[in-house]
């Protein structure tokens, strides 16, 4: 899962994006409201992290601008703006969380999940498809209740593919949700991923649709 992080604080900054990044996401981070916007533009994220008091452009003008153009990517505030009003103010404005600054790491990295699973229609934190069992919190797949043994790379392919069981998942978006940017990305990585999950999991598993992408078999 890919997210934009947007914090002009490098402390913060660097500190969210190394804990996520060790959660297994994978992700970008933009210092100011510009540049956040460009970044918006590009229709790749599954959730945006939002600080408001940003420079060249305010965090609520960039909040109301993506819910203007009807994008529904789920977005968490993280403010220092502790009223109640300014609480109320953005989550009126489209946010689907507000948190406080200063605030712990693994509260967030919690709230981020919990957002991607309202997203996706789903309130369990394990992902399910048959044999099959992903727990995103505690990194884990069993299939058939034995444990297997993935790569990060591997199981972040895995997870973008069940999170939306029966979509077509181009090379492309899956190389969008596992990698950030500045990360090298070589030409089959992809499917280097996928033939070694085919054989950890089971050749069935993962269907192929020639000339588009890729999804998880029907059970």
């Amino acid at each position: 899962m890919r997210i934009l992080l947007i914090e002009d604080d490098s402390m913060i900054g660097k500190a969210v994006r190394q804990g996520l990044s060790s959660a297994g996401f994978a992700v970008d981070w933009v210092t100011d409201g510009r540049a956040a916007e460009l970044a918006l533009g590009n229709g790749v994220y599954d959730l945006a992290i939002l600080d408001l008091g940003l420079p060249k452009k305010d965090g609520m003008a960039i909040l109301a601008s993506l819910r203007a153009l009807g994008n529904s990517m789920p977005v968490l505030i993280a403010s220092a703006r502790d009223t109640v009003k300014d609480r109320i103010g953005g989550l009126d404005a489209g946010a689907d969380d507000y948190l406080l600054k200063p605030f712990d790491l693994d509260e967030l990295v919690a709230r981020v999940r919990a957002l991607l699973r309202r997203h996706a229609g789903s309130g369990s934190p394990v992902l399910s498809h048959g044999p099959l069992m992903l727990d995103p919190l505690r990194k884990t797949v069993t299939r058939d209740g034995a444990p297997v043994d993935l790569s990060a790379r591997e199981f972040a392919v895995l997870e973008a593919l069940l999170q939306r069981p029966g979509a077509v998942l181009s090379r492309e978006k899956l190389e969008e949700s596992v990698y950030g940017w500045g990360q090298e990305v070589g030409s089959n990585a992809i499917e280097v991923h996928l033939h070694h999950l085919r054989k950890k999991l089971g050749g069935g598993l993962i269907k192929n649709v020639r000339g588009v992408g890729y999804r998880i078999a029907d059970v």
